[in-house]
């Protein structure tokens, strides 16, 4: 689950060895602690809820979930819950919905959250077949709850800016940019993108 502080760690001193720009960001604010979520559906479903809505407001409807479903982590509860009581929970109509598209992937089988394929870019292509789950959305899980280590959310506004800011460019990279820049830092994007937060919020991060 996740990229333990050891490998996160190791990742990032390999890549400062190769790009001076990242050696310098990494003297300034630090290596970052680890980003870990729990692999599977809980995670997914969490994910569905926290669109669009502070976090506050994502734990609260995870909160009412639990409070009317008995175990909000078993995707059959989903499955077997009304309209009215998803909606009742804090749910709006479509996340309802993606709430329902997950469940029925997940209790069908068709999405096996334990054996996902191992290539990043197939792993991500089964996970977006679920209403409501975009390529950030999978790219995120994939490094949190499954610790990849090459995964790159290039799409990510933060990782643009910071990515940008830490190489020196006047303006964000686009993200077809900001995904070309990642090349050179194979197998350790996803060590990469993790540090791009750390530097976004650190009050450290000054160029």
């Amino acid at each position: 689950m996740g990229l333990s502080a050891a490998a996160l760690r190791a990742s990032l001193d390999a890549l400062a060895a190769r790009e001076p720009a990242f050696a310098a960001a990494l003297a300034r604010v630090g290596h970052p602690g680890p980003r870990i979520r729990e692999r599977g559906y809980p995670t997914l479903l969490r994910t569905i809820v926290g669109q669009q809505v502070s976090v506050a407001s994502a734990d609260a409807v995870w909160r009412n979930l639990q409070a009317i479903l008995g175990d909000a982590t078993d995707p059959h509860a989903v499955a077997a819950a009304t309209d009215e009581q998803l909606r009742a929970a804090g749910l709006s109509r479509q996340k309802a919905g993606y709430a329902r598209s997950l469940a029925d992937e997940v209790t069908s089988g068709r999405l096996p959250l334990a054996a996902l394929p191992a290539d990043d870019e197939e792993a991500i292509a089964a996970l977006v077949r679920v209403k409501g789950i975009g390529r950030w959305s999978a790219e995120i899980y994939l490094l949190f709850a499954e610790g990849r280590p090459d995964i790159w959310p290039a799409g990510d506004l933060a990782v643009q800016i910071e990515v940008g800011r830490i190489l020196g460019h006047p303006e964000r990279p686009s993200e077809k940019r900001t995904r070309a820049l990642a090349e050179a830092w194979r197998p350790h994007r996803g060590a990469a993108a993790i540090f791009a937060w750390h530097h976004y919020n650190s009050d450290m991060a000054v160029i």
